[in-house]
């Protein structure tokens, strides 16, 4: 057997291995010395405001009460998240419900256990200096908008707007700026004209007189007006196996975020921004505060889906999205998305 092929076979032999070994690790939870479940969540922004509740809970120590060891990792793209899970890096995303959706199109089950938020908390900024000549998405066309990543959610959403004034994806230039300081950055450089943000990078463009939102999908008012319905956003999704194998984990897991969101829902924004890790106000705790104010509405306070939600996330993203809409009868809605664990979370919470 000549060289070559020998080196060929290992080679596959190693491949095969390394796959098989990839889709254990994507199935299986590990355990500390104690028989602590130990559970990697990658978070889509982790000091965005509209994945505040996952950081928060760890501050309250929801996770630990719980039973479950939990290391919360920080990825500012909720695509890439996306993709750590898939490979089976992470057990769990905090991110946009509508990955669900999409990654089902591309016959991938991923499902939301705790469904913390029926609008996204984002905004459309555009820049000052450019705001008599953007008013609305009519005026995208030639433009350079920022979004965190291309598949992202302000993407997804950026082509929704864009979508409802008859503007298309190729009508504008989509420009992968991340968040925060590049975000401003990008719009003060001249490197993005205008760009789907979140806070505290809202807060901090609008109150220095950088900004200017013309969308503002903070509030259901907002996002009804602009999306035709409500858009669910913030959840915690894993992957489907890891959900129906592991359902006890699972249910650890949607307690200590429904506790969460329960504290949230009977606190202030001044009690909320002095649990979280001081380094998130950025050197200015008075703003922090005031853009936890301006998205903390976004929260529901049972971790529960509303369905009509699901169903008008179906539709945005059907409006653009080839993946979805050539894919659309293979959809099954209910598999996106469970309310059972937020359900039981309530009965076991009192």
């Amino acid at each position: 057997m000549g060289f070559k092929r020998i080196t060929g076979i290992v080679l596959a032999l190693v491949l095969v291995l390394a796959g098989a070994t990839a889709c254990r690790d994507s199935r299986t939870l590990s355990t500390g010395a104690d028989g602590t479940p130990k559970i990697r969540i990658m978070v889509g922004g982790i000091e965005k405001v509209i994945y505040l509740p996952a950081m928060l809970t760890q501050q309250l120590g929801g996770f630990a009460a719980q039973g479950v060891d939990v290391e919360l990792l920080n990825q500012p793209s909720g695509a890439n998240a996306e993709t750590a899970l898939l490979a089976g890096d992470v057990q769990g995303v905090v991110g946009f419900y509508d990955h669900t959706i999409d990654l089902q199109a591309k016959e991938q089950c991923i499902t939301s256990v705790v469904q913390m938020a029926n609008i996204p908390g984002e905004a459309e900024v555009v820049s000052t200096a450019k705001a008599d000549q953007i008013r609305d998405a009519g005026d995208f066309r030639g433009r350079k908008l920022g979004i965190t990543s291309l598949g992202s959610s302000t993407d997804f959403l950026t082509k929704a707007l864009a979508g409802k004034a008859s503007v298309t994806a190729q009508d504008y230039t989509p420009v992968k700026v991340g968040a925060g300081q590049t975000f401003i950055a990008a719009l003060n450089n001249g490197g993005i004209d205008a760009g789907m943000t979140t806070d505290p990078t809202i807060a901090q463009l609008v109150n220095t007189g950088q900004g200017k939102v013309i969308y503002d999908l903070r509030t259901e008012e907002g996002t009804r007006a602009a999306l035709g319905g409500l858009y669910p956003a913030t959840s915690l999704y894993m992957n489907c196996e890891i959900v129906q194998r592991y359902p006890a984990v699972v249910q650890k897991l949607a307690n200590a975020f429904v506790s969460t969101l329960r504290w949230i829902d009977t606190h202030s924004p001044e009690e909320i921004a002095a649990k979280m890790p001081a380094s998130f106000a950025g050197g200015d705790p008075a703003l922090y505060v005031k853009s936890i104010r301006d998205s903390i509405g976004m929260f529901n306070a049972d971790g529960r889906m509303d369905p009509a939600g699901a169903q008008n996330a179906l539709q945005v993203l059907e409006s653009f999205s080839k993946n979805v809409k050539n894919h659309k009868d293979r959809i099954d809605l209910s598999k996106t998305y469970t309310t059972a664990f937020a359900d039981a979370a309530k009965a076991q919470l009192g």
